[in-house]
């Protein structure tokens, strides 16, 4: 039956379009319809946060930054770490809503006003009576894709928010014991002594035997797990391939070319000298007249005698910083000076002086004295940059109609890429030991979350279909299909068993020198003439010498009421140090600068440590769930296995 309905499919999307619109007039559509498919990656006070809510926030994240950085790797942007930071984002600000709306916290329009009129970009968009240019303030937001109370609306609630954790945060502080307590304690020193018995030095004394491996692969069996894996085939729909899919005809180059010459040219120039009668645009009428008169006058004057114009400039405009240079301004392009001005300087022939001219500035006179023209390139100079241009162009234009045939073509033609690969000129790419979650330096759709569980559906596994088009990012599509399935699996013990030996022979190596070690250590503090010790060093937890964060830990928290004093370490896998703590080093009491500086920044420390407490408070008071895996946490997974 679903083979038939497969032949058939466009039969089939006709008829189920006309059963189920109607369904939709008549109940309307839930907003829930579309994104019950889409899985649950956590959970805040009961309320869902999907993989679509994750995909869509983390996508308006990435732009945003490749709009302040446009320079950013595009790679950094779509790792796994930089997603899952996007969740986290995402389920801390769900978190915050939850508590300003449980607190009842507000935002009245007063402070709403204030914050408002505290934004840079907004306060310069006040008029010098006070007033605000709404007509700016709309375009300003509008570049962010909102309305005016959109935007306020979004402002009023990030101050309600902000509440949350400023009561915390702002309330914080430090005594000066405290100050001195934590941070003498932090920047310590201590002058010890250390012996290291290095599980190396033992591994030549481990012999296992069959019987030691066998115990040991039986006792241990997650350290030889293999994940379930894939092999996978895949395409991927982009800008770049629809680009390289576009052929240009002579006839469109050379239309383009005449179309943008004045632009790929460059911008003409234009310079000018003026004389500025100055008149403030809020002036009262009879002034602006007088300048208007006085410019009039002037006006006459410069145009019986067109070579006394810098003369003229000197003597009476009021734009000190050129008239001292006969008015000159040098050159400049569209968009340097005010409209008024520079409409009349661009209309103007060399020589040519300007009919008396208004602004916000007063009344000016413009004689233009040079135009600087920019050479206009050939066409075959420009045809390199014309064609990768205009293919750009056509191609983000042809993007949609093709992104509809490549998802038609995925799912038309289930059992296989290559029709819609060879219909498109896509490359067909293959990928081995593919799992469920992004592996340790996954790139592009192999580390998207969303593609790699399409691949790991059941239709996909089972059946060996294609996955749908997945979006993974802007103008970017990829479909899968899996080509060969291994289920999670205990790999057996001759095919590991190299590793097995390596695994228990390193732990009886860091054994075999920790009873060393426990020995010695008892030996030298009954007898502590003949400890065999390396040569007396100060360590710090800023200045560690070299040695392992745990064997300064252990060092610096050494009671010292009785010394020396001795520590023995367990280093893991690494072995065992026996510590001889020979003298505590007093910290030097830093000059007030510096005592001010560390009181601030112990500060700082303890108010994001209150913040960061308060946060998880709040995520175990309103049930936050994360059902998404942690990269790290994968990360090391598949080391252990």
């Amino acid at each position: 039956m679903f083979e038939s309905i497969r032949k058939h499919s466009k039969i089939v999307m006709v008829l189920l379009f006309l059963l189920i619109i109607p369904s939709f007039v008549l109940v309307g559509i839930d907003r829930n319809y579309f994104s019950e498919s889409s899985p649950v990656v956590a959970r805040v006070n009961g309320d869902k946060i999907t993989q679509q809510d994750w995909d869509n926030a983390h996508r308006m994240e990435s732009d945003r930054i490749r709009a302040q950085s446009p320079s950013v790797d595009a790679k950094l942007l779509d790792s796994p770490q930089a997603r899952y930071a996007t969740l986290e984002r995402l389920v801390r600000d769900r978190v915050l809503a939850a508590a300003a709306k449980d607190m009842h916290l507000a935002t009245t329009d007063a402070r709403l006003a204030r914050s408002l009129q505290e934004i840079p970009a907004i306060a310069g968009l006040r008029r010098a009576d006070g007033t605000l240019d709404a007509e700016a303030y709309r375009a300003l937001v509008g570049s962010q894709g909102l309305t005016p109370e959109g935007f306020e609306s979004n402002v009023r609630r990030d101050l309600s928010v902000n509440q949350v954790l400023g009561g915390v945060m702002t309330s914080s502080f430090g005594t000066d014991a405290q100050v001195k307590l934590a941070l003498d304690a932090l920047y310590e020193q201590r002058e010890v002594q250390v012996a290291r018995f290095k599980s190396t030095d033992f591994t030549a004394k481990v012999e296992p035997t069959d019987a030691d491996l066998e115990a040991y692969y039986q006792a241990h069996p997650a350290q030889f797990q293999q994940l379930e894996q894939a092999a996978v085939e895949y395409v991927v729909l982009d800008l770049d391939s629809v680009r390289s899919g576009i052929t240009l005809g002579e006839d469109d180059l050379r239309t383009y070319y005449k179309e943008n010459l004045e632009r790929l040219s460059g911008k003409e120039e234009r310079r000018a000298s003026h004389i500025l009668i100055n008149a403030a645009k809020d002036a009262p009428a009879a002034d602006r007249e007088k300048a208007k008169a006085r410019a009039t006058e002037l006006l006459e004057q410069v145009r019986k005698a067109p070579a006394t114009f810098a003369e003229v400039a000197r003597k009476s405009s009021d734009d000190k910083g050129s008239a001292t240079a006969g008015g000159d301004l040098s050159f400049f392009g569209r968009g340097a000076m005010v409209k008024p001005f520079e409409d009349a300087a661009f209309a103007l022939k060399k020589g040519e002086i300007s009919d008396v001219v208004e602004t916000d500035f007063g009344y000016h006179i413009i004689q233009l004295t040079d135009i600087k023209t920019p050479r206009q390139p050939t066409f075959e100079e420009l045809r390199p940059s014309m064609e990768a241009e205009l293919k750009q162009q056509q191609a983000q234009r042809k993007f949609a109609e093709v992104a509809e045939s490549f998802s038609n073509g995925v799912y038309e033609q289930a059992d296989s890429l290559q029709p819609v690969a060879e219909k498109l000129k896509l490359k067909v790419q293959t990928a081995t030991g593919v799992t469920r979650t992004p592996m340790p330096g996954a790139q592009g759709p192999l580390a998207n979350a969303k593609f790699l569980e399409a691949l790991f559906a059941s239709d996909s596994l089972e059946n060996k279909r294609n996955t749908e088009a997945i979006e993974v990012g802007p103008s970017q599509m990829v479909a899968g299909r899996v080509t060969a399935y291994t289920p999670a699996r205990t790999l057996p013990l001759e095919e590991v068993r190299p590793r097995v030996r390596s695994l228990y022979v390193g732990q009886k190596s860091a054994e075999l020198a920790r009873k060393e070690g426990e020995a010695k250590l008892a030996a030298w503090k009954a007898s502590p003439a003949a400890a065999g010790l390396a040569a007396a060093v100060q360590i710090s937890r800023e200045q560690p010498q070299g040695f392992p964060r745990s064997l300064v830990d252990a060092a610096l928290r050494a009671p010292t009421e009785a010394l020396p004093g001795w520590v023995g370490v367990d280093l893991g896998g690494e072995g065992y140090a026996i510590v001889k703590v020979n003298r505590l080093i007093p910290r030097q009491a830093p000059d007030a600068e510096r005592a001010q500086q560390e009181r601030q920044q112990y500060v700082q420390w303890w108010t994001t440590a209150e913040g960061l407490a308060y946060y998880e408070l709040l995520k175990q008071r309103f049930k936050v769930q994360i059902k998404a895996q942690r990269p790290d946490a994968v990360a090391q997974a598949a080391v252990e296995n």
